[in-house]
């Protein structure tokens, strides 16, 4: 375990030199935190000015989509552009810019496995979003890989072109903070008069010297980078959960939680792949080995771009792997593989977590696709999925988790290949133990070791 954790920590150096002034700590958040929050709330950094990082990742879903309706449905959320949808529900951001670059381990070396097997076909390891695309490669990152995506993404924030980015973020009124993180030139550039417009079409284009746009690169790292900074900071990775503190002896888990941990580790089989790091003084947990993982999750039938692709199904790590040389030919055998979440903050914010008076819980969405819309469907799912008749032998197509729970079936995976047979699909729990692994699972979110600083609002 030491040796992954080393992996990790180098995944994050900054590709790019900082300031002094960036380095200097204080109370609260540090100089590029503070941008990077800025630039992670700023909804001008979307073609149509509406959407920000966090429309998609609020602090009170656990860093994940906030919006009951658009989760209990198709669970993705729609883009800047009114109408158009990505494919897949918006991971959290929280404890993402801990997974380390992505990389393959051949043997699976760290865990001292030398089966022949995996020899042949490595375990793929860190990276960020679902499939892993955001690798961490280019800024040694992948948190600030990552944060690059969306801006450019035309389902999502939508901007034509990386300048507009920087241009806004310069523009934004906190350009002095981008100076003092990234040195006192940093938002000279030279603009031509026509950006602004530029900026607001979906097919504009900044025309730049070769130098300006050479600042530009430059200037749209930095800004990736500051916002891996804030997703780092303890605004996102707090570590302030019951789960911290039972390891702290602040809290005693209750009768049922106690259950559910001994079933996590055990007969549940979760820690095999959401590991943690037990007993005191030893590094806080995150219950995920960052690798990737087919459960035979059911297609969305509410999925917008499913429903406008019914034959699409999601290739998850294999489309990553089909674009690197080196990695093509373990494409086939990591079809629909998609990334272990953390389970940290897995249930912050949502109605199972909440007190039976609170009207503002949110549903929230679980797996890639947002298939599930409770923990304990997900862990009845992971304990019954071979048990039960399929929903299709049943004459039932495109069933919801809904129809599913009612007709007492499971739906075919999405994708059929590479399902992960050994962890789950019969682990012969009873509901009590479902409930349990539930309760357990809920002492992993944030905010019961509560901070005087009140680091996860936006900025006035």
């Amino acid at each position: 375990m030491s040796v992954r954790i080393t992996v990790a920590l180098i995944a994050f150096p900054f590709a790019i030199a900082l300031s002094d002034s960036a380095l200097a700590s204080g109370d609260g958040l540090t100089p590029i935190e503070k941008l990077g929050k800025k630039i992670f709330f700023d909804k001008n950094l979307s073609i149509k000015q509406n959407q920000a990082c966090a429309s998609c990742h609020t602090p009170e879903a656990g860093w994940a989509g906030p919006t009951s309706a658009i989760n209990a449905h198709g669970a993705v959320y729609e883009g800047s552009i009114m109408g158009r949808f990505g494919n897949r529900k918006p991971p959290s951001s929280a404890y993402a810019s801990l997974a380390p670059i992505f990389y393959a381990d051949y043997g699976n070396r760290l865990l001292g496995d030398n089966d022949e097997e995996l020899a042949n076909d490595p375990l793929f390891v860190g990276g960020n979003f679902w499939d892993g695309r955001a690798t961490g490669w280019k800024l040694g990152n992948p948190a600030a890989d990552q944060a690059q995506g969306p801006f450019l993404n035309p389902v999502e924030q939508a901007l034509p072109d990386a300048a507009c980015v920087v241009y806004r973020v310069c523009e934004g009124g906190y350009d002095d903070l981008f100076d003092q993180v990234w040195g006192g030139k940093a938002c000279q550039i030279g603009w031509p008069k026509n950006v602004q417009r530029e900026c607001r079409k979906t097919n504009g284009s900044v025309r730049l010297s070769a130098e300006d746009r050479q600042k530009v690169d430059q200037a749209y790292d930095r800004v990736a980078l500051s916002i891996a900074a804030f997703e780092a900071s303890k605004a996102s990775n707090a570590f302030s959960s019951k789960l911290d503190a039972h390891r702290a002896g602040l809290y005693e888990f209750t009768q049922q939680e106690a259950l559910g941990r001994e079933i996590f580790r055990g007969r549940g089989l979760c820690s095999q792949c959401h590991v943690g790091t037990p007993g005191p003084g030893a590094a806080p947990p995150l219950f995920t080995d960052f690798t990737y993982d087919n459960l035979g999750v059911p297609r969305n039938p509410k999925n917008p771009f499913s429903m406008d692709n019914p034959d699409w199904s999601d290739p998850g790590l294999a489309g990553l792997l089909a674009t690197v040389p080196d990695y093509r030919q373990y494409a086939a055998a990591n079809l629909g593989k998609h990334k272990v979440p953390t389970l940290r903050n897995v249930g912050l914010g949502s109605c199972e977590a909440a007190d039976k008076n609170d009207d503002d819980c949110i549903v929230k969405a679980y797996t890639h696709n947002g298939y599930f819309k409770s923990l304990k469907t997900v862990v009845h799912f992971y304990n019954t999925r071979d048990v039960k008749a399929s929903c299709e032998s049943l004459g039932i197509e495109d069933a919801t988790e809904a129809v599913a729970l009612a007709n007492d079936c499971w739906p075919e995976p999405e994708v059929a290949e590479n399902v992960n047979a050994d962890e789950l699909g019969d682990l012969g729990l009873t509901a009590e133990e479902e409930d349990a692994l539930v309760a357990f699972m809920l002492t992993m979110s944030d905010g019961y070791l509560e901070d005087d600083d009140d680091d996860n609002e936006e900025d006035d």
